[in-house]
């Protein structure tokens, strides 16, 4: 399981006006803001961003400069791999450290999607023993039971962090996890591909099908 949520697309407007910086054609710019404040492509604009994304990645700088905030939940396990992505990506996540005792553990805490039965069984007795194991640390405050629930905590237990990117590394990462065997890449590259402009800019996006 992997949930986005608040994604929010900045700076179109200064990584256009950079992007002409070179030829000086900044009066060929003809994009505007419509009436919620949403950037719009001009015809001018977006055929030369066209060009420039086709041209490759020593001309195409101007997609480093647009940024991406989003909200993501999504299992240990996938945020492993994740972590790879360390040049040009910040994520800011909630504390399992500092807050694991501070709600009771429900399956819907856990990815379980794709579990058998007898995998689903395992984690609900796991949820038990954690919740128990909870309970009686808010009542003794006994290091040894924080301890337990940290070291007992199962990969697929969800974190949700504020991810920010930028185009350049949004379609790098599209590039290298889209025939991942895990879903949660699949699903990831589906939210790159409802990205604003980002299949005017990569056509290839367009076919892809999680």
């Amino acid at each position: 399981m992997i949930k986005f949520e608040r994604t929010e697309i900045m700076n179109f407007q200064n990584a256009m006006r950079g992007a002409r910086n070179p030829l000086n054609s900044w009066a060929r710019s003809d994009s505007e803001f419509d009436e919620n404040g949403k950037f719009i492509f001009g015809e001018n604009d977006l055929s030369l961003a066209k060009r420039l994304c086709m041209a490759g990645n020593d001309h195409r700088k101007f997609i480093r400069q647009i940024f991406i905030s989003v909200d993501i939940t999504a299992p240990i396990y996938w945020w492993k791999e994740y972590d790879t992505y360390k040049v040009g990506t910040v994520a800011n996540s909630t504390s399992t450290m500092h807050k694991i005792h501070n709600k009771p553990f429900e399956l819907d805490d856990f990815s379980h999607d794709h579990m058998s039965e007898e995998g689903l069984k395992a984690l609900e007795e796991m949820i038990k023993v954690l919740e128990e194991t909870r309970l009686k640390y808010l009542e003794t405050k006994d290091k040894t039971l924080w301890y337990t629930l940290i070291q007992l905590l199962p990969e697929s237990y969800h974190q949700m962090r504020t991810c920010t990117m930028s185009y350049e590394n949004a379609i790098a990462i599209f590039r290298a996890r889209k025939a991942h065997k895990l879903q949660e890449w699949h699903d990831f590259c589906l939210w790159v591909k409802e990205l604003d402009y980002i299949q005017e800019f990569f056509p290839e996006i367009q076919e892809y099908e999680g």
